[in-house]
């Protein structure tokens, strides 16, 4: 396997001007959170037309704070240990973990091998009495049936968070991925649409859950709070700068990652439209050659969704051996990776925890047996190095 892919998974996405950003903050010395910060924070509520939003260190991050404050004490409307959250098959490990680690119950959930996405009759199957909640991934830039699922949720009084961490600008019906729920979560890692290093982005609607946020997010501190002052006047024997009003965890951003991804969130409309433009000539290229039609499926993007495509997923006909042709591929100096991380109930995390009692899902198998992506540059592509994929593609079945 060669150390260096001529088409790898993640280019180096930073341009001169999104250093220069950076070393502008670095020279200020103050490199925590501060005005860059709240500068994305400001123009990325605008822009995704959301109510609140918060950066944090990670997408990561953000799912957990969206779990935590849904079982805060402050929150009026809170979930209960042992309610049940109902997720997707195919996920990512932080999509799963932050329910487990806010005392309720997974419920695993079948996708359609299709899109990618959740399947929604699998979905009306498992809701119960203890249903509350619905972690929703949005797999690569897709997304499901958004009507048919908020029909659902809104009759079962059931809280929406979407992981939309893989999915920054995809749109159903015009609207951002992300703006459907109670909370949304964003990446902002290197391979991400934009990235700003590390860093993510938690979105609410409510402005209880954006103070409840706001504090976990630093340490459950009252600075920046809307009622610091009135918690201040409440605890006279204690230095109004060091009260803790809540729990808290410490997943701030620096100002550094702030300005990286501010730069890059700048430009996200000709990130994106670059991205699709790469993505439809090289699955256009591959899919010409007859050898690689017959033998592989291109997953596309699901009625009424506009996607901004995260990589570009595949799936291995039957009569292929897949491990056998990544391994070729790879050779050839196409890097490939699961599709997020395959069936997740299949980890051994999973079994550790003992949190399946037997069950299938089929149609995630089918992802985790057959599906793999294969990245997707941003910067423009020759012809040339789409010929090259052509035939990688072709030596190596």
């Amino acid at each position: 396997m060669p150390k260096n892919f001529f088409y790898p998974l993640l280019e180096n996405p930073y341009r001169k001007k999104d250093l220069s950003k950076a070393i502008e903050v670095i020279k200020t010395g103050k490199l925590t959170i501060g005005k860059h910060t709240k500068n994305f924070e400001k123009k990325f509520t605008k822009k995704i037309k959301t109510k609140f939003s918060l950066m944090v260190n990670s997408g990561s991050s953000a799912n957990l704070l969206a779990l935590q404050c849904l079982i805060n004490p402050y929150r009026k409307k809170r979930l209960k240990r042992g309610d049940s959250v109902l997720i997707p098959t195919v996920c990512w490990s932080t999509s799963l973990w932050p329910i487990i680690q806010s005392g309720l119950k997974p419920v695993f959930v079948d996708i359609d091998p299709v899109t990618l996405n959740i399947n929604i009759k699998d979905l009306i199957k498992k809701i119960n009495k203890r249903t509350k909640a619905l972690m929703l991934v949005h797999v690569l830039g897709n997304s499901t049936n958004m009507d048919n699922l908020m029909k659902i949720l809104k009759r079962k009084k059931i809280i929406l968070i979407e992981d939309t961490c893989e999915s920054l600008g995809s749109k159903y019906k015009n609207k951002f991925l992300g703006t459907f729920g109670e909370f949304s979560s964003f990446s902002f890692y290197s391979s991400h649409q934009i990235s700003s290093g590390e860093g993510g982005m938690i979105t609410c609607r409510n402005p209880e859950d954006y103070e409840i946020i706001k504090a976990l997010r630093a340490h459950g501190w009252t600075r920046g709070l809307k009622n610091e002052k009135k918690i201040s006047r409440n605890n006279k024997h204690l230095d109004p700068r060091f009260i803790f009003f809540n729990s808290g965890f410490n997943l701030r951003p620096t100002d550094i990652s702030a300005a990286i991804g501010l730069s890059q969130f700048n430009d996200m409309n000709n990130f994106i439209s670059s991205r699709n433009k790469n993505r439809n000539l090289i699955v256009n290229a591959l899919k010409k050659s007859r050898i690689i039609d017959n033998n592989f499926y291109f997953i596309e993007g699901n009625k009424n969704v506009k996607p901004s495509w995260f990589g570009i997923p595949i799936y291995i006909k039957n009569m292929y051996n897949r491990k056998k042709f990544i391994k070729n591929i790879e050779k050839r100096g196409v890097e490939t990776r699961p599709i997020i991380s395959g069936n997740f109930i299949k980890q051994p995390s999973v079994r550790k925890y003992k949190l399946l009692n037997g069950k299938k899902f089929t149609n995630s198998d089918i992802v985790n047996d057959h599906g793999f992506f294969i990245g997707l540059p941003t910067k423009k592509i020759s012809n040339v190095f789409i010929q090259k994929i052509v035939k990688a593609f072709e030596k190596s079945i």
